[in-house]
């Protein structure tokens, strides 16, 4: 007998039924805060409901979840905001932080309860994780649909969980950074970072400056055709990553790395001489004219209209690998350039050599350096962190994904050397530079850069298992931080990851089920 309505699974029940057991609370990534069984599970059946009231908002999530749970499950899985049982999505008063949650499974129900729309999202991405994997397919597949009884309270270690994208070397469409999207936020990602411009092309219209976008965005790393997001495309990128909880930070990298720019219009270049387009994968050659007026013209126009576009609070300025500027000019060029981020409402994250000249209050250094950096140089981000600066954490040889994973991996870079699936993990973002306060430490990102990648699969190879680890460093408490532990957990994402058509590197570090 089985008693449909409630999700009671009882001793009368199919053989394979009883033989399924649940995912355990806690075999999820990222690893939550705690989790505490119970003896008995809830069962999703045909009479099963998503009770999703109090706001406009709430009912959009649940409408989220069911356009999950139907396909697979073959369910009609109703999204209501009345009735009894089923699963409950609710906002309330509580100490879940900005992003956290409560989900309680048991035989009547599950509910998850968040003080914000965000800490609901996140939660359903635990409930998801909970399910089968085949609950991601999109044909009906056959059950049984069990959550493990108990109770997961859950918040995140940093309020900064980032993905970046470099959409420059290589264009990806909309639609493909929205398949991006999807698939970092299964990990409770909520920063998705575009680097929008470099050397190879420039990726967002500016009306003020037009061949910025229809000539530095014709190209791309080895010729190719390049693309360029109209202001449309800019904004549905930006709602698309709301509907995902994620805030998007646009980059313009400057001064450096601006080839695409000094191309589209000569009056940007110190000798009136616009160079031609570039499609190789050389870096630190190019840079503004810090001496000229216009290009202050130029930065308060695109930081203008970028800014207008981008709901989130942040504006990425770049600032890496100016080789080609010489340092006073650097830092005059980032001094007069961080005050038209302010004006325009936006708080500037710049790469950490940011703090090589003057970072402007409450903005963000981002670390991209590796284990072997200089000592010089890590104390020179401690010092700007100790002053004020807050820092987030992307070294290269440990979180860059575009890094090869062995010598034989058929994509990606090795300038940062080799970074397989527990290099990639096995450190802690609070305790990584010296001298850097943990309360500096605001979180961790995972670049992408595509000077190899070409296509939503090469994303896709790269990205995972890695991002996942990633995403664990930024949301899980350090004291979870166990390879070991995290291992038997990362395999379980294998088949979630088939189920999705992620086609992710394989590592031998890790026991994936077979099949």
């Amino acid at each position: 007998m089985l008693l449909a309505a409630t999700g009671v699974v009882t001793l009368g029940a199919a053989p394979a039924a009883r033989a399924a057991a649940p995912t355990p609370l806690d075999r999820v990534v990222p690893a939550p805060a705690s989790a505490t069984p119970a003896a008995t599970p809830y069962r999703i059946t045909r009479a099963t409901a998503i009770r999703a009231g109090g706001s406009a908002e709430v009912r959009r999530i649940g409408a989220y979840l069911a356009g999950i749970l139907r396909p697979s499950t073959g369910y009609p899985l109703p999204v209501t905001d009345h009735g009894r049982g089923g699963i409950r999505l609710r906002l309330a008063h509580g100490d879940f932080g900005a992003e956290g949650y409560r989900l309680h499974s048991g035989a009547g129900g599950v509910t998850l309860t968040a003080r914000t729309p965000a800490g609901l999202f996140h939660g359903v991405q635990t409930l998801r994780q909970l399910l089968p994997a085949a609950v991601e397919r999109k044909t009906v597949q056959s059950g049984p649909w069990l959550i493990a009884g108990g109770t997961v309270r859950d918040r995140p270690r940093y309020a900064y969980r980032g993905a970046m994208l470099d959409v420059s070397r290589h264009f990806f469409t909309v639609a493909q950074v929205e398949r991006y999207i999807d698939q970092v936020a299964l990990y409770k990602v909520n920063k998705l970072h575009l680097h929008l411009s470099d050397d190879q092309g420039w990726r967002i219209a500016v009306d003020s400056w037009p061949r910025l976008a229809s000539y530095g965005g014709s190209t791309q790393v080895g010729g190719g055709p390049g693309g360029f997001y109209t202001k449309d495309d800019y904004r549905r990128i930006v709602r698309y990553a709301a509907s995902r909880y994620l805030e998007v930070v646009p980059e313009i990298d400057m001064p450096g790395h601006t080839n695409a720019a000094l191309a589209s219009y000569a009056e940007l270049n110190c000798d009136g001489v616009a160079p031609p387009l570039y499609t190789g994968t050389a870096v630190g050659f190019s840079s503004l004219c810090v001496p000229k007026k216009v290009t202050y013209d130029f930065v308060d126009d695109v930081v203008r209209e970028l800014a207008a576009l981008t709901p989130g609070r942040y504006l990425h300025i770049g600032g890496d690998e100016a080789h080609s500027t010489a340092h006073a000019d650097y830092v005059t060029f980032m001094d007069r350039v961080q005050p038209v981020v302010a004006r325009y409402g936006k708080t500037v994250i710049g790469w950490h050599q940011l703090t090589g000249a003057h970072p402007a209050k409450g903005a963000l250094a981002q670390y991209w350096g590796l284990d072997g950096t200089s000592a010089a140089e890590k104390a020179q981000v401690a010092e700007a962190a100790r002053n004020g600066t807050g820092l987030i954490l992307s070294p290269a040889d440990r979180v860059y994904l575009d890094m090869k994973y062995t010598r034989s991996t058929p994509l990606g870079m090795s300038w940062a050397g080799l970074v397989e699936v527990r290099r990639s993990y096995d450190w802690d973002p609070g305790a990584y530079l010296p001298g850097v306060p943990a309360s500096a430490v605001r979180g961790v990102e995972a670049p992408l850069w595509t000077e190899t990648l070409k296509t939503s699969a090469d994303l896709a190879y790269m990205a995972f298992p890695r991002l996942a680890g990633a995403a664990e460093l930024g949301w899980s408490p350090a004291a979870a931080h166990d390879w070991d532990a995290y291992r038997v957990r990362l395999a379980a994402q294998g088949p979630r990851w088939d189920a999705l058509g992620i086609a992710y590197y394989r590592s031998p570090q890790v026991a994936w089920p077979a099949g």
